[in-house]
């Protein structure tokens, strides 16, 4: 089979890098952090083959998308609009939209405020949170001598002076720090030391875990390197304000089919309240079909059992009414 395409797309006052591959009902792939469409590339050559129009952009801020300067061009709305507009940019009327990461918010929250355009979803990792009742940075665990990492984000500046010193080490420190391989590697990166960085004490791997080459490590070391991190850092610097954005939307559920995936090791999953959400998660999206735990998978579930993801992501869509 062919290998994914990339072009550029302009959408919602911005332009996206996007790879695709396939033909038929439209799927989008949203990545995270620190990542870029690359991460799924197991699945586009996989939904292309089950018929499908696999696309994958770089997000906003990522890889050969533009950067906005200000961090407020960061917010949910941005990047829901961003997937809304690159539907209307590819003459689809609708998608089916899946996130891991920072994209899993993407997705839920575009099925949550445009159903009519995102006919159901696929969350990697991060469920769906409904809205909290208190500013999100103000619940985030702090002690006199560490604090949660997307606390350590949100200073402009500080993080980007750590992450692009070495590029490459960050890539390969953090891709396996928080995997099914490295979760001992990564009990640091959750709660950052004050006096140090979120890479101190973390210990680079001597060896990549099989699903992880070192020319993989290329090809996310090559855009960063280039567009710096701080694109990616602003999706945290917004999460008051996302917070405040949503509130005409407080208490609103995910009414579209839904999957949930994530790794039995991923460090999401052990975030304080998580166990209680994941339990309830059908509360919040009623149309949930199926929440998956793949054991001993780490935080990067479509890079580290692409095989397993690929099967549950084409028959959560073959499941689907219309595929059209």
């Amino acid at each position: 089979m062919s290998e994914p395409t990339q072009r550029i797309v302009e959408t919602n006052g911005i332009r996206l890098n996007v790879a695709e591959q396939g033909e038929g009902p439209l799927v989008l792939l949203c990545h995270g952090f620190p990542e870029s469409w690359y991460s799924w590339r197991h699945q586009l050559g996989a939904l292309a083959a089950a018929g499908f129009h696999a696309v994958a952009p770089d997000m906003r801020g990522y890889g050969k998308s533009d950067r906005p300067e200000t961090i407020e061009q960061y917010t949910i709305l941005h990047l829901v609009g961003d997937m809304v507009g690159l539907l209307d940019a590819l003459e689809a009327p609708s998608a089916v939209i899946v996130g891991h990461d920072w994209g899993a918010p993407v997705a839920w929250h575009a099925a949550l405020l445009r159903p009519d355009r995102f006919r159901a979803v696929v969350g990697l990792s991060v469920p769906f949170r409904p809205r909290a009742n208190a500013r999100p940075t103000s619940l985030m665990p702090r002690t006199a001598d560490s604090q949660f990492y997307q606390l350590y984000f949100q200073e402009p500046g500080v993080a980007e002076a750590e992450l692009e010193r070495d590029p490459r080490a960050t890539v390969r420190t953090m891709l396996y720090a928080v995997s099914g391989e490295g979760t001992g590697a990564g009990a640091g990166i959750s709660m950052v030391p004050r006096s140090a960085g979120i890479l101190q004490g973390v210990e680079a791997p001597a060896m990549l875990p099989h699903w992880l080459g070192e020319s993989d490590i290329d090809v996310y070391a090559g855009e960063f390197e280039r567009t710096g991190f701080a694109g990616g850092l602003n999706w945290y610097r917004n999460i008051d304000r996302n917070w405040e954005l949503m509130a005409p939307f407080a208490g609103a559920r995910v009414n579209v089919p839904a999957l949930y995936m994530a790794g039995d090791r991923d460090l999401v999953v052990a975030f304080p309240g998580m166990d209680r959400l994941l339990a309830n998660l059908k509360l919040f999206v009623p149309q949930l079909r199926e929440t998956l735990m793949l054991p001993g998978c780490g935080h990067w579930t479509q890079q580290e059992r692409p095989d397993e993801v690929n099967a549950a992501i084409i028959g959560f869509l073959r499941s689907l009414p219309d595929q059209g």
